[in-house]
């Protein structure tokens, strides 16, 4: 294994050195405060760059992995919003908070790979739903899906805060802590009274939900608010 060696002679082990940017950059992510999972990503980032410059891999490799992480995190820099697949746990609580709605309108900010659309649409067949993604292929993904399984849904490849909430009974999304403040104030100018608008697992900072439903034994919920 070779030698780092400054010109001051002093030499330092590469897995040594590795180490020690690893955890520079992981101590810096805690020092800015960063959300507690930026310390591992930047802790093992420098250490699997240098095993995967070991194995000698094609550049053409790496170009593909880019494309095919950019399709599927397309814009997250922008929107805050990772890609977070819906469970399908959510089916039944969901069914229940529009199972006393007549034809509801219901979409999905952020509908991701569009299972748990197709699923509702399949149970509520009097009811219109959208869902809307930014990132290309979670977005071609759906529409294939809805076209294999016959489904009612429509998928938009877009971003949702181009929409307007004022045309649904019920809006959806499962995103981040850091979009909610934003997409708080879109629904409260946009949706109309008596709408319904639901998070998974994330809640709106200082505004108490009129639904809590846990989902899950880790302690997931879901939650609504009535606008």
């Amino acid at each position: 294994m070779g030698l780092i060696r400054f010109k001051f002679q002093i030499g330092f082990s590469l897995l040594f050195f590795l180490f020690l940017h690893a955890v520079v950059a992981a101590s810096f992510s805690l020092l800015l405060r960063f959300d507690w999972w930026w310390a591992p990503i930047q802790f093992l980032f420098p250490l699997s760059a240098y095993f995967l410059f070991q194995q000698e891999i094609s550049p053409h490799f790496y170009l593909l992995i880019l494309i095919l992480l950019s399709a599927i995190f397309w814009s997250t820099y922008r929107s805050q919003v990772p890609y977070y697949p819906s469970r399908s746990e959510l089916l039944a609580p969901l069914l229940e908070q529009i199972s006393t709605m007549n034809s509801p309108r219901f979409v999905d900010i952020g509908s991701g790979m569009g299972g748990l659309l197709i699923k509702l649409s399949e149970r509520r067949p009097d009811g219109q739903f959208l869902g809307v993604e930014i990132a290309p292929l979670p977005w071609l993904i759906s529409y294939l899906r809805g076209l294999f399984n016959r489904s009612r849904v429509k998928f938009k490849l877009g971003n949702f805060y181009q929409l307007n909430l004022a045309e649904f009974d019920v809006v959806f999304c499962y995103l981040s802590p850091a979009a909610m403040p934003s997409v708080w104030h879109k629904v409260k100018t946009e949706m109309r009274p008596g709408s319904l608008f639901l998070s998974y697992e994330f809640i709106v900072p200082d505004v108490t939900p009129d639904i809590v439903m846990k989902i899950n034994l880790g302690g997931v919920y879901l939650y609504g608010w009535r606008v």
